[in-house]
């Protein structure tokens, strides 16, 4: 069990769904495995949201939070106040009330994502999300991030309330002591006769090899977006060294003088019909050319490589290379990296490595 375990909820109008949602995970499980008793406690909503449940759930007169676990001690003392509950905002940083507008709904998907990476950055947390609360874009938002952010011990769910509770205004879980409560049409209903349950929703996790933009929370949600569809499209490599440029597809990608000269000696011997090589076999000669054309025939780092590979290629040299060219790709374009890294051919000691590309998908400008 992870020492750090976070139920994380949306919710608009609805504050009952964390208590919903905490009481089915812990009281209404049908079995011990399923059972998930959270150490803390968040809420993500609209300013109008938080409002209501400050109210709804955290008053000390009566709030819904506090009763809860004073009906169902299993559940323990979950960490839950104010603090614990996000605001969604706009770019301007102004709390939205509501999620209606397109900008809005932007907002809401920053939010969702910047939180989510926050929340799984912690390797000791395991992290259990509620898609049951909120407008459906929102659900949709937090579902999606979920898939982009989400490690093997995360669990996604959706909380499911018997008819004519669901909804209800005055319920919030089924109670210890039964309580009788009335319907808008004047019925009388018994507590005692609700039913919550849980349906677990699996998802495809995408985050191995997300781009380090993402994880980190430093990228949007229509970013994010776009970067996964940009690794759909048939793969390009361009490189300019006279501009010091390369392109990945539609993505820039920055490289320091050593490993854009270091690529472009890749796409030349892939461009020369010699893709395979390995420390034995490599020119280097050939890279100090492309090398001295990157920073100058002064520079002191060329003058450091030249005088580094003045009897061949080095084996360690070699190898620093590609896996410093590996992790930029990886970092930088997450999943949409693969068709650019080095394949790997035959078996050791004769390993080669090369790019894959097709000949027609590289441009080399030297």
């Amino acid at each position: 069990m992870h020492p750090r375990r976070i139920l994380l909820a949306v919710t608009g109008l609805s504050p009952q769904i964390l208590t919903e949602t905490l009481y089915a995970l812990g009281v209404g499980a049908a079995a011990e495995h399923e059972r998930f008793i959270p150490t803390e406690v968040h809420l993500l909503t609209t300013s109008e949201g938080a409002r209501l449940a400050r109210t709804a759930l955290l008053h000390p007169d009566g709030g819904h939070y506090h009763a809860l676990l004073r009906d169902y001690p299993a559940l323990g003392r979950p960490t839950f106040d104010e603090t614990y509950i996000h605001v969604i905002r706009d770019p301007a940083g102004q709390p939205l009330a509501d999620i209606r507008t397109p900008q809005e709904n932007a907002s809401a998907a920053d939010s969702i994502t910047a939180l989510m990476a926050e929340l799984t950055r912690d390797e000791h947390a395991q992290l259990h999300v509620s898609i049951a609360g909120g407008r459906k874009t929102m659900g949709f938002y937090l579902g999606y991030a979920f898939s982009l952010f989400a490690r093997p011990q995360d669990e996604l769910s959706h909380v499911l309330v018997s008819s004519p509770f669901e909804g209800h205004p005055d319920f919030f879980y089924p109670p210890a002591t039964p309580r009788r409560l009335t319907t808008r049409d004047g019925q009388h209903i018994d507590t005692a006769d609700a039913h919550v349950t849980l349906a677990r929703i699996p998802v495809v996790r995408l985050r191995h090899g997300q781009p380090e933009a993402l994880l980190q929370g430093h990228a949007s949600y229509g970013d994010t977006v776009a970067a996964i569809q940009r690794s759909l499209q048939p793969p390009r490599l361009y490189i300019d060294l006279s501009r010091k440029l390369v392109q990945c597809g539609t993505s820039d990608v920055r490289l320091p003088p050593a490993q854009l000269a270091w690529l472009a000696w890749w796409a030349q011997n892939a461009l020369q019909q010699r893709p395979a090589q390995n420390w034995r076999t490599a020119d280097a000669l050939s890279f100090l050319a492309l090398y001295r054309r990157v920073v100058g025939i002064d520079a002191i780092a060329y003058e450091n490589a030249q005088r580094r590979l003045q009897d061949g290629m080095e084996k360690e040299f070699f190898e620093q290379n590609n896996a410093k060219l590996e992790r930029a790709f990886r970092d930088q374009l997450g999943l949409a990296a693969a068709p650019y890294l080095l394949a790997t051919r035959g078996k050791r000691p004769h390993t080669t490595r090369g790019l894959a590309l097709a000949l027609s998908a590289i441009t080399l400008v030297a």
